[in-house]
């Protein structure tokens, strides 16, 4: 009767001798499903998704206005063209190199009229392939409305929108593709207004005053009276 009652035990033994002497198969097998579950529970919500064009970024993504990085690629006057850089997954960056194809997005920043210093001024502040963050606020047909962070030193970041405003090269406009009375909207907008008028108090680029020498010789050439003087002696220097 002993023997019936032992095998239950030895049944056991065996197993956990088996589990033992195959521990590290188990660990892999383990390992790799927990892997292929991170995989496909990012590819599901697109985090690991590269996006080279603005329609196919999810619309959930625009209504939750979420960040995404970037890699500056060319400054245009449509706006800048930037290379999405996804999240990578650990020991999968070069295979997930392969699933991306290329392309690049334009993103243009939300809520600021640029004038043409401005764009020498991005030219003069942005390095050749500078990494930014960009939150996507709107967008219309393949262009996305965003405002734009990058990096100054380790612990610092810029919103390129507020600072082109600050500089007074640019001025304040609608935020597409916020509703005009939702809490952000007016939040950004707030932001946005406060930068423009640091760039007013200061009389920094557009909202430079003319000095008083400016405004006479502005005021000197065009009193009419100037003008016909001008006008007589180029008479004068044709038939004399």
């Amino acid at each position: 009767m002993a023997e019936p009652q032992g095998q239950p035990a030895n049944y056991l033994a065996r197993i956990s001798e088996w589990a033992d002497s195959h521990l590290t198969v188990l660990r892999n097998i383990s390992t790799g499903m927990a892997i292929a579950g991170i995989i496909l529970f990012a590819k599901s919500i697109k985090l690991t998704t590269k996006f080279t064009s603005a329609l196919d970024i999810p619309v959930e993504f625009i209504e939750k206005n979420v960040k995404l990085r970037g890699r500056l690629c060319h400054i245009t006057e449509k706006g800048l063209e930037v290379e999405h850089v996804p999240i990578s997954l650990p020991f999968l960056s070069s295979l997930q190199r392969k699933w991306q194809s290329n392309g690049v997005l334009l993103v243009r920043l939300a809520g600021v009229e640029l004038t043409p210093n401005a764009m020498v001024w991005l030219q003069e502040e942005l390095k050749p392939a500078q990494m930014m963050w960009f939150q996507l606020l709107g967008r219309e047909d393949l262009v996305l409305d965003c405002l734009i962070l990058v990096n100054k030193g380790r612990f610092f970041s810029v919103c390129l929108n507020e600072e082109i405003l600050r500089q007074g090269l640019g001025k304040t406009t609608r935020i597409e593709g916020l509703h005009h009375d939702s809490p952000l909207y007016w939040k950004l907008h707030k932001r946005l207004l406060q930068a423009e008028l640091k760039a007013l108090k200061k009389n920094k680029g557009i909202w430079k005053e003319e000095s008083y020498f400016e405004k006479l010789r502005d005021h000197i050439s065009n009193n009419k009276f100037v003008q016909k003087l001008k006008q007589f002696a180029n008479w004068l220097r044709i038939h004399i």
